[in-house]
């Protein structure tokens, strides 16, 4: 099984659903408010009888494991890789959806410059290789550097919504998305140049800087967040905002196992339009929850007679939407190579 449990008055579901994989486990993290599905079983009640529940299930960014919790000594508890976890549990349902969900790359530094360097000295010892590989096509490391930039995604979404949960100084996770952003920034570079430089690309040079494009232009945003966090001192974050930060995780998780997918558009085309159909939902939900916030932003402004903490809270919401629509754009490139390819 995996941790579930009763909805709870005050909390929404995926609170809830947050709420109990503490109870039960010991998780603390950041709850995604958009399920990834739901799964049928057949619960024993304490007198014997079978009552059928519909479970929705929500992925969370975990934090930690602490060390104690209230049902420890209740149950026995297990990491599983995605895998093992499917053929562990009983409901077909339910392995199905852990069979379709993939985790994020660790984010790890741009390994690819190494690439280059390699080649220059493979030169220097053999010259002849080096003209011979000058007259063969060349066709780029456009998929290593798409990989390479989901991970900064991954990580930068990861470091704004600790932000925005108060995980870690406010400081220190501004500077870790800095540091993504300038990782993207230099990815970015190395992709423009290939385009140009290059003779054989996987696609249309068009669609590589159209995507390539909109991916930096998340963690560009996400940037901006982080400033005007920074800039306007802000330290207590709503509840909207918080959930905003988690759509954006699941956001950055569902690029980072697209991407890798674009090598075979073919035989992907299936899961990728299941991928990008997920971003366009969380999406839409985002909004209404952006929607939400702001309403109840500009009552508590109007209560407090405070309009700065309404147009200061605007913009932090509205850069919050932005990042979300960003993602969303990268799920229409990936559509639009999916159609010309595929």
């Amino acid at each position: 099984m995996i941790p579930k449990g009763n909805p709870i008055a005050g909390l929404a579901s995926h609170e809830a659903a947050a709420q109990e994989a503490f109870e039960e486990a010991g998780i603390r993290g950041i709850p995604c408010p958009s399920a990834v599905g739901d799964f049928c079983y057949d619960k024993r009640r304490r007198s014997g009888r079978l009552r059928p529940m519909i479970v929705s299930v929500y992925p969370m960014q975990v934090v930690e494991q602490v060390a104690d919790w209230p049902e420890r000594d209740q149950r026995e508890t297990r990491w599983f890789p995605p895998d093992k976890a499917a053929a562990a549990v009983d409901e077909p349902e339910l392995k199905a959806l852990i069979r379709g969900f993939r985790k994020p790359p660790i984010p790890v530094a741009f390994e690819q410059r190494v690439l280059p360097v390699l080649r220059s000295r493979m030169r220097r010892r053999f010259p002849m290789l080096g003209w011979f590989q000058a007259l063969m096509p060349k066709q780029g490391r456009f998929f290593e550097l798409f990989d390479a930039h989901a991970a900064t995604l991954v990580a930068g979404a990861d470091a704004l919504a600790r932000l925005l949960h108060g995980e870690g100084s406010i400081e220190s996770q501004i500077a870790e998305i800095v540091r993504r952003e300038h990782e993207a920034d230099d990815i970015t570079r190395e992709v423009l140049q290939d385009v140009r430089r290059v003779f054989v690309t996987p696609f249309d040079r068009s669609a590589i800087t159209d995507l390539i494009g909109v991916m930096d232009d998340a963690i560009d945003q996400m940037n901006g967040t982080a400033n005007a966090i920074a800039l306007y001192e802000v330290t207590d974050f709503a509840p909207e905002m918080r959930d905003m930060a988690g759509i954006i995780v699941e956001a950055a998780r569902i690029t980072a196992e697209a991407i890798p997918l674009l090598r075979s558009l073919g035989s992907n085309a299936g899961r990728l339009h299941d991928l990008t159909a997920r971003l366009i939902q969380i999406e839409g939900h985002a909004d209404d929850i952006h929607d939400t916030g702001l309403r109840a932003l500009f009552a508590a402004s109007k209560s407090h007679a405070d309009p700065m903490a309404f147009i200061i809270g605007r913009e932090i919401y509205s850069s919050l939407e932005k990042i979300v629509d960003r993602f969303e754009d990268v799920a229409n490139e990936i559509q639009g190579l999916v159609i010309d390819h595929a």
